[in-house]
């Protein structure tokens, strides 16, 4: 059996978003290794190309780490179905009509909308729409103090 209720919020999003409910934060979180992961040859010639345009970006703002690859994976696969169908809808048409005379839609038509579907859900987990991203708040980088890192690295070393 699944678990109830919302999944919880990660860490890393609680404090970029400040933790408004000032709920304790779990400080044994797992923190994966940030960065971009390898494409899967695998997939769709669309879902390339979707891939090719989102890791830079998702990389440059820190919100993408190399265990993301799958579901990565899927959101660009599902983009790569949604645009087949939205392709074979412009070219056949959103319905069709069987030899007895009925009028159904064409089966692209449900295809892309479970894609679309799918597409939310995914793109909701990356802060793809304006709502996800006005959650967050991408820390600003303090500029590198040279002078205090190497008392740091001398205090490590003195104790």
């Amino acid at each position: 059996m699944g678990a109830v209720g919302r999944p919880p919020k990660p860490t890393a999003l609680k404090v970029l978003q400040g933790n408004p409910g000032k709920r304790a934060l779990n400080k044994r979180e797992p923190r994966p290794t940030t960065g971009a992961p390898t494409r899967p040859e695998w997939l769709l010639p669309e879902a390339k190309r979707e891939w090719n345009r989102l890791v830079p970006e998702l990389t440059r703002l820190g919100l993408l780490a190399t265990v993301d690859r799958a579901s990565l994976a899927a959101y660009c696969q599902c983009w790569a179905r949604y645009v087949e169908a939205q392709n074979d809808i412009k070219q056949h048409g959103a319905t069709f009509t069987t030899d007895k005379g009925y009028e159904g839609p064409r089966p692209s038509v449900g295809i892309a909308n479970q894609m679309l579907q799918r597409i939310s859900a995914l793109s909701a987990k990356f802060g793809f729409t304006p709502s996800d991203r006005a959650r967050i708040v991408v820390p600003v980088a303090e500029p590198v103090d040279e002078f205090s890192q190497f008392l740091e690295k001398s205090r490590a070393v003195n104790e």
